[in-house]
Protein backbone atom coordinates (compact mmCIF):
# COMPACT_ATOMS: atom_id res chain seq x y z
CA UNK A 1 0.00 0.00 0.00
CA UNK A 2 1.30 3.46 -0.93
CA UNK A 3 1.90 5.93 1.90
CA UNK A 4 2.56 9.66 1.76
CA UNK A 5 5.70 10.58 3.67
CA UNK A 6 7.49 13.86 4.32
CA UNK A 7 10.72 14.03 2.35
CA UNK A 8 11.79 17.55 3.27
CA UNK A 9 10.75 20.78 4.96
CA UNK A 10 11.82 24.41 4.69
CA UNK A 11 10.80 27.94 5.59
CA UNK A 12 11.73 31.55 5.02
CA UNK A 13 10.83 34.78 6.80
CA UNK A 14 11.90 38.32 5.86
CA UNK A 15 14.78 39.70 7.92
CA UNK A 16 12.87 42.75 9.20
CA UNK A 17 11.54 42.15 12.72
CA UNK A 18 8.77 44.39 14.07
CA UNK A 19 8.31 44.30 17.84
CA UNK A 20 5.17 45.17 19.77
CA UNK A 21 6.91 48.27 21.11
CA UNK A 22 7.48 49.48 17.54
CA UNK A 23 3.94 48.68 16.43
CA UNK A 24 2.02 49.81 19.51
CA UNK A 25 2.31 53.62 19.04
CA UNK A 26 0.80 53.35 15.55
CA UNK A 27 -2.31 51.51 16.71
CA UNK A 28 -2.70 52.99 20.22
CA UNK A 29 -1.82 49.75 21.97
CA UNK A 30 0.97 48.34 24.14
CA UNK A 31 3.28 45.36 24.33
CA UNK A 32 1.50 44.16 27.46
CA UNK A 33 -1.95 44.36 25.82
CA UNK A 34 -0.85 42.47 22.71
CA UNK A 35 1.05 39.73 24.58
CA UNK A 36 -1.74 39.19 27.08
CA UNK A 37 -4.38 38.70 24.39
CA UNK A 38 -2.39 36.89 21.71
CA UNK A 39 0.98 35.67 22.96
CA UNK A 40 2.71 37.58 20.15
CA UNK A 41 5.84 39.60 20.90
CA UNK A 42 7.15 40.25 17.41
CA UNK A 43 6.59 39.42 13.76
CA UNK A 44 8.54 39.60 10.49
CA UNK A 45 7.64 42.06 7.72
CA UNK A 46 8.93 42.50 4.21
CA UNK A 47 11.30 45.49 4.21
CA UNK A 48 9.44 47.47 1.58
CA UNK A 49 11.99 50.27 1.43
CA UNK A 50 15.21 48.25 1.16
CA UNK A 51 14.24 44.77 -0.01
CA UNK A 52 10.69 44.54 -1.39
CA UNK A 53 9.49 40.97 -1.87
CA UNK A 54 6.25 39.41 -3.07
CA UNK A 55 4.47 36.39 -1.66
CA UNK A 56 5.87 34.14 -4.39
CA UNK A 57 9.40 35.44 -3.65
CA UNK A 58 9.09 34.19 -0.09
CA UNK A 59 7.61 30.91 -1.32
CA UNK A 60 10.53 30.35 -3.67
CA UNK A 61 13.06 30.68 -0.85
CA UNK A 62 11.10 28.30 1.39
CA UNK A 63 10.76 25.85 -1.50
CA UNK A 64 14.48 25.79 -2.21
CA UNK A 65 15.15 25.14 1.48
CA UNK A 66 12.70 22.22 1.45
CA UNK A 67 14.22 20.78 -1.72
CA UNK A 68 17.70 21.01 -0.22
CA UNK A 69 16.58 19.18 2.93
CA UNK A 70 15.03 16.44 0.76
CA UNK A 71 18.14 16.26 -1.45
CA UNK A 72 15.93 16.82 -4.50
CA UNK A 73 15.84 19.26 -7.41
CA UNK A 74 12.85 21.07 -8.93
CA UNK A 75 12.92 18.56 -11.80
CA UNK A 76 12.08 15.78 -9.33
CA UNK A 77 8.72 17.34 -8.41
CA UNK A 78 5.58 16.21 -10.23
CA UNK A 79 3.10 18.79 -8.88
CA UNK A 80 3.15 22.18 -7.17
CA UNK A 81 0.37 22.93 -4.67
CA UNK A 82 0.39 26.52 -3.46
CA UNK A 83 -1.67 27.93 -0.58
CA UNK A 84 -2.04 31.65 0.16
CA UNK A 85 -4.57 34.40 0.77
CA UNK A 86 -2.15 37.11 -0.40
CA UNK A 87 -1.39 36.39 -4.05
CA UNK A 88 1.02 38.60 -5.96
CA UNK A 89 -1.86 39.57 -8.29
CA UNK A 90 -5.62 39.15 -8.51
CA UNK A 91 -4.90 36.47 -11.08
CA UNK A 92 -3.22 34.23 -12.05
CA UNK A 93 -2.47 32.33 -8.86
CA UNK A 94 1.02 32.32 -7.42
CA UNK A 95 1.84 28.72 -8.31
CA UNK A 96 3.04 29.64 -11.77
CA UNK A 97 5.25 32.43 -10.43
CA UNK A 98 6.75 30.00 -7.94
CA UNK A 99 7.37 27.56 -10.78
CA UNK A 100 9.57 30.12 -12.54
CA UNK A 101 11.28 31.65 -9.50
CA UNK A 102 12.27 28.31 -7.96
CA UNK A 103 13.44 26.87 -11.28
CA UNK A 104 10.82 24.20 -11.95
CA UNK A 105 10.64 22.86 -15.51
CA UNK A 106 8.00 24.28 -17.83
CA UNK A 107 5.11 21.86 -17.77
CA UNK A 108 5.15 21.25 -14.01
CA UNK A 109 1.45 21.54 -13.05
CA UNK A 110 0.48 24.20 -10.52
CA UNK A 111 -2.58 24.05 -8.26
CA UNK A 112 -3.53 27.10 -6.18
CA UNK A 113 -5.83 26.79 -3.19
CA UNK A 114 -7.39 29.45 -0.98
CA UNK A 115 -8.49 28.26 2.42
CA UNK A 116 -6.49 30.83 4.35
CA UNK A 117 -5.29 29.55 7.73
CA UNK A 118 -6.14 25.94 6.84
CA UNK A 119 -4.30 26.10 3.51
CA UNK A 120 -1.64 23.67 4.68
CA UNK A 121 -4.20 21.14 5.92
CA UNK A 122 -6.31 21.29 2.77
CA UNK A 123 -3.18 21.15 0.62
CA UNK A 124 -1.86 18.17 2.58
CA UNK A 125 -5.14 16.33 2.04
CA UNK A 126 -4.98 16.97 -1.71
CA UNK A 127 -1.32 15.94 -1.98
CA UNK A 128 -1.99 12.79 0.04
CA UNK A 129 -4.89 11.79 -2.23
CA UNK A 130 -2.85 12.48 -5.37
CA UNK A 131 0.07 10.41 -4.15
CA UNK A 132 -1.96 7.49 -2.81
CA UNK A 133 -3.95 7.32 -6.05
CA UNK A 134 -0.71 7.02 -8.02
CA UNK A 135 -1.31 10.23 -9.94
CA UNK A 136 1.92 11.83 -8.71
CA UNK A 137 4.94 10.54 -6.80
CA UNK A 138 6.47 13.73 -5.43
CA UNK A 139 4.49 16.86 -4.55
CA UNK A 140 5.60 20.27 -3.34
CA UNK A 141 3.20 21.95 -0.90
CA UNK A 142 4.18 25.61 -0.52
CA UNK A 143 2.42 28.06 1.79
CA UNK A 144 3.30 31.74 1.77
CA UNK A 145 1.92 35.05 2.99
CA UNK A 146 2.74 38.74 2.79
CA UNK A 147 0.30 40.42 5.15
CA UNK A 148 2.21 43.59 5.97
CA UNK A 149 1.13 45.45 2.83
CA UNK A 150 -2.57 44.98 3.61
CA UNK A 151 -2.92 45.93 7.28
CA UNK A 152 -4.45 48.99 8.91
CA UNK A 153 -1.69 50.75 10.84
CA UNK A 154 -4.02 53.06 12.72
CA UNK A 155 -6.03 52.84 15.93
CA UNK A 156 -8.90 51.25 13.99
CA UNK A 157 -6.66 48.29 13.24
CA UNK A 158 -5.50 47.64 16.82
CA UNK A 159 -7.49 44.39 17.21
CA UNK A 160 -6.27 42.74 13.99
CA UNK A 161 -3.02 44.30 12.78
CA UNK A 162 -0.78 42.98 15.61
CA UNK A 163 -1.79 39.41 14.79
CA UNK A 164 -0.27 38.98 11.36
CA UNK A 165 3.23 38.51 10.00
CA UNK A 166 4.93 37.66 6.72
CA UNK A 167 6.49 34.28 6.07
CA UNK A 168 6.57 31.13 3.97
CA UNK A 169 7.10 27.42 4.46
CA UNK A 170 7.14 24.38 2.22
CA UNK A 171 7.16 20.61 2.47
CA UNK A 172 8.05 17.91 -0.03
CA UNK A 173 5.74 14.89 0.05
CA UNK A 174 6.50 11.60 -1.62
CA UNK A 175 5.22 8.09 -2.22
CA UNK A 176 6.55 5.18 -0.17
CA UNK A 177 5.59 1.57 -0.73
CA UNK A 178 7.25 0.10 2.37
CA UNK A 179 6.95 2.81 5.00
CA UNK A 180 6.54 0.65 8.15
CA UNK A 181 3.37 2.55 9.04
CA UNK A 182 4.94 5.96 8.50
CA UNK A 183 3.23 8.77 6.61
CA UNK A 184 0.00 10.72 6.53
CA UNK A 185 -2.52 8.53 8.33
CA UNK A 186 -5.66 10.59 7.80
CA UNK A 187 -6.98 14.14 7.45
CA UNK A 188 -10.38 15.58 8.34
CA UNK A 189 -11.62 18.86 6.86
CA UNK A 190 -14.68 21.06 7.44
CA UNK A 191 -16.20 24.45 6.70
CA UNK A 192 -19.17 26.66 7.59
CA UNK A 193 -19.88 29.35 4.99
CA UNK A 194 -22.53 30.89 7.25
CA UNK A 195 -19.62 32.40 9.17
CA UNK A 196 -17.67 33.62 6.15
CA UNK A 197 -18.00 37.30 7.06
CA UNK A 198 -16.69 36.98 10.63
CA UNK A 199 -13.14 37.01 9.25
CA UNK A 200 -12.67 38.54 5.83
CA UNK A 201 -11.35 41.30 3.58
CA UNK A 202 -14.22 42.62 1.43
CA UNK A 203 -12.43 44.80 -1.14
CA UNK A 204 -11.72 44.40 -3.98
CA UNK A 205 -14.05 41.75 -5.30
CA UNK A 206 -16.09 40.74 -8.32
CA UNK A 207 -19.33 41.43 -6.44
CA UNK A 208 -18.57 45.14 -6.85
CA UNK A 209 -18.86 47.05 -10.11
CA UNK A 210 -16.41 48.61 -10.57
CA UNK A 211 -14.15 46.44 -8.44
CA UNK A 212 -12.22 49.55 -7.39
CA UNK A 213 -13.87 52.86 -6.58
CA UNK A 214 -13.28 55.99 -4.54
CA UNK A 215 -16.08 54.91 -2.22
CA UNK A 216 -13.90 52.06 -0.98
CA UNK A 217 -11.47 54.61 0.44
CA UNK A 218 -13.99 56.74 2.29
CA UNK A 219 -13.13 57.56 5.88
CA UNK A 220 -14.63 54.96 8.16
CA UNK A 221 -14.99 52.29 5.46
CA UNK A 222 -12.51 49.60 6.44
CA UNK A 223 -13.57 46.94 3.93
CA UNK A 224 -10.12 46.92 2.32
CA UNK A 225 -8.59 45.77 5.61
CA UNK A 226 -9.01 42.47 7.48
CA UNK A 227 -12.18 42.42 9.58
CA UNK A 228 -12.65 39.95 12.41
CA UNK A 229 -15.16 39.11 15.12
CA UNK A 230 -12.45 37.93 17.46
CA UNK A 231 -14.68 36.56 20.18
CA UNK A 232 -16.69 34.45 17.76
CA UNK A 233 -13.58 33.11 16.02
CA UNK A 234 -12.09 32.20 19.41
CA UNK A 235 -15.29 30.41 20.44
CA UNK A 236 -15.50 28.48 17.16
CA UNK A 237 -11.84 27.44 17.38
CA UNK A 238 -11.93 26.11 20.93
CA UNK A 239 -15.22 24.33 20.18
CA UNK A 240 -14.57 22.85 16.75
CA UNK A 241 -10.89 21.93 16.99
CA UNK A 242 -11.23 19.35 19.80
CA UNK A 243 -14.07 17.71 17.86
CA UNK A 244 -12.20 17.47 14.55
CA UNK A 245 -9.03 16.31 16.32
CA UNK A 246 -10.86 13.51 18.12
CA UNK A 247 -12.58 12.49 14.89
CA UNK A 248 -9.25 12.38 13.07
CA UNK A 249 -7.52 10.35 15.76
CA UNK A 250 -10.43 7.93 15.86
CA UNK A 251 -10.18 7.38 12.09
CA UNK A 252 -6.49 6.61 12.55
CA UNK A 253 -7.26 4.21 15.45
CA UNK A 254 -5.24 6.43 17.80
CA UNK A 255 -5.89 8.33 21.02
CA UNK A 256 -4.58 11.59 22.44
CA UNK A 257 -2.07 9.58 24.48
CA UNK A 258 -0.51 8.34 21.22
CA UNK A 259 0.31 11.90 20.08
CA UNK A 260 3.98 12.81 20.39
CA UNK A 261 3.68 16.42 19.24
CA UNK A 262 0.76 18.75 18.56
CA UNK A 263 1.54 21.46 15.99
CA UNK A 264 -1.49 23.77 15.76
CA UNK A 265 -2.08 26.76 13.54
CA UNK A 266 -0.43 29.75 15.20
CA UNK A 267 -3.29 32.24 15.43
CA UNK A 268 -3.52 32.92 19.16
CA UNK A 269 -1.67 31.20 21.96
CA UNK A 270 -4.80 31.27 24.13
CA UNK A 271 -6.68 29.23 21.51
CA UNK A 272 -3.94 26.62 21.35
CA UNK A 273 -3.67 26.39 25.13
CA UNK A 274 -7.43 26.07 25.50
CA UNK A 275 -7.63 23.32 22.87
CA UNK A 276 -4.75 21.42 24.44
CA UNK A 277 -6.34 21.72 27.86
CA UNK A 278 -9.71 20.41 26.62
CA UNK A 279 -7.98 17.45 25.02
CA UNK A 280 -5.65 16.86 27.99
CA UNK A 281 -2.54 17.27 25.83
CA UNK A 282 0.48 17.95 28.02
CA UNK A 283 1.88 21.48 27.51
CA UNK A 284 5.31 20.10 26.60
CA UNK A 285 3.77 18.33 23.60
CA UNK A 286 2.39 21.55 22.09
CA UNK A 287 4.55 23.50 19.64
CA UNK A 288 4.35 27.29 19.89
CA UNK A 289 6.28 29.84 17.84
CA UNK A 290 3.62 32.54 17.57
CA UNK A 291 5.55 34.84 19.92
CA UNK A 292 8.23 35.30 17.23
CA UNK A 293 6.21 35.25 14.00
CA UNK A 294 2.59 36.10 14.72
CA UNK A 295 -0.02 34.52 12.47
CA UNK A 296 1.51 33.71 9.09
CA UNK A 297 -1.81 32.19 7.97
CA UNK A 298 -1.28 29.27 5.55
CA UNK A 299 2.43 29.17 6.39
CA UNK A 300 2.08 28.90 10.16
CA UNK A 301 1.81 25.11 10.60
CA UNK A 302 4.57 24.14 8.13
CA UNK A 303 6.80 26.93 9.49
CA UNK A 304 6.44 25.52 13.01
CA UNK A 305 6.96 22.02 11.62
CA UNK A 306 10.20 22.96 9.86
CA UNK A 307 11.62 24.61 12.97
CA UNK A 308 10.72 21.54 15.01
CA UNK A 309 12.31 19.19 12.48
CA UNK A 310 15.50 21.24 12.23
CA UNK A 311 15.73 21.35 16.03
CA UNK A 312 15.76 17.55 16.06
CA UNK A 313 12.58 17.33 18.08
CA UNK A 314 10.82 14.85 15.76
CA UNK A 315 12.13 11.32 15.30
CA UNK A 316 11.03 8.38 13.19
CA UNK A 317 7.82 6.82 14.46
CA UNK A 318 6.59 9.92 16.30
CA UNK A 319 2.90 10.72 15.92
CA UNK A 320 2.48 14.37 14.89
CA UNK A 321 -0.91 16.07 15.02
CA UNK A 322 -1.74 19.17 12.95
CA UNK A 323 -4.92 21.24 13.41
CA UNK A 324 -6.26 24.69 12.67
CA UNK A 325 -9.26 26.91 12.03
CA UNK A 326 -9.44 30.05 9.96
CA UNK A 327 -11.39 32.29 7.62
CA UNK A 328 -14.27 30.73 5.77
CA UNK A 329 -14.76 29.46 8.39
CA UNK A 330 -12.68 26.41 7.56
CA UNK A 331 -11.05 23.90 9.88
CA UNK A 332 -9.19 20.64 9.79
CA UNK A 333 -6.83 18.20 11.43
CA UNK A 334 -4.29 15.71 10.18
CA UNK A 335 -2.28 13.00 11.91
CA UNK A 336 1.09 11.81 10.62
CA UNK A 337 3.42 9.04 11.75
CA UNK A 338 6.87 10.48 11.09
Amino acid sequence: MTSTIFLGTGHYVPEKVVTNDELAPLINSSDEWIVQRTGIKERHYVDWENNPMSTSDLAAKATLAALESANLTPADIDLIIYATLSCDHAFPGDGVYLQVKAGFPVGTPCLDIRTQCTGFLYGLSIADAMIKSGTYKKVLLACSEVQSSGLDFSEEGRDVTPLFGDGAAAVILGAAEDSDGRGVLTTTLGADGNLADVLCVKYPGSMYNPRFSQDMFKEGDRGRYPQMNGRLVFKEAVTRLPVVINETLQKASLTIDDVTLFIPHQANIRINEAVAQRLAIAPEKVVHNISRYGNTTAASIPLALDETVRAGKIKAGDVVLFAGLGAGLTWGASVVRW
